[in-house]
């Protein structure tokens, strides 16, 4: 078996960098994608959560107001 020379280990090194280093790419990007996806999704059940909210404070207003024609009915 030869005896690798030095420049050939370093060679071999190199490659390995540059193949974590894709790999690393790869996963960052994905990373990346995911992430704007879920502030998406976030994004869009803040915007729910604000419309169930506003529904329910029409809600309140809806049921104070019955309330106070019942007692002005009552009274």
């Amino acid at each position: 078996m030869q005896e690798q020379t030095n420049l050939d280990k370093l060679n071999e090194k190199v490659s390995q960098i540059l193949q974590k280093y894709d790999a690393m790419k790869n996963e960052n990007e994905l990373l990346r994608a995911e992430l704007v996806q879920s502030k998406a999704q976030m994004e869009l059940k803040d915007q729910e959560i604000d419309k169930l909210n506003e529904a329910s404070m029409l809600k309140d207003l809806e049921i104070e107001e019955i309330a106070t024609k019942i007692e002005s009915i009552l009274g």
